[in-house]
């Protein structure tokens, strides 16, 4: 059982930037790959990001792509999303998940999840 906590989310104003972390308990950190969702208030989760177990490939969602990037730290069990150029439609609970398959951007193909940190962008 992976457990997984994420911080780093808070209000920033729009144009700004963040750095959120996901900390994973098991020690087999480095077999999974791992994702960044998002839940906006009365939508659905959506994908923003993927990085595979040795962190040489990623994938991003159009809205993202060029302003936020996904990296990770295998010996720390920490996986990040850091985000430029925020904007208030970025404004959701953001969510870490591990999985197995690489490269996936569909939720339901992982298997364990964070609780979430809250990122609020203002205008």
């Amino acid at each position: 059982q992976v457990q997984l906590v994420e911080s780093g989310g808070r209000l920033v104003q729009a144009g700004g930037s963040l750095r959120l972390s996901c900390a994973a308990s098991e020690r087999t950190f480095s077999s999974y790959t791992m994702g960044w969702f998002r839940q906006a208030p009365g939508k659905e989760r959506e994908f923003v990001a993927t990085i595979s177990w040795s962190g040489t490939r990623t994938s991003y969602a159009d809205s993202v792509k060029g302003r936020f990037t996904i990296s990770r730290e295998n010996a720390k069990n920490t996986v990040y999303l850091q985000m430029n150029s925020l904007k208030p439609e970025d404004t959701a609970v953001y969510y870490c998940a591990a999985g197995t398959l690489d490269g996936s951007s569909w939720s339901h193909e992982y298997e364990y999840w964070g609780q979430g940190t809250q990122v609020t962008v203002s205008s």
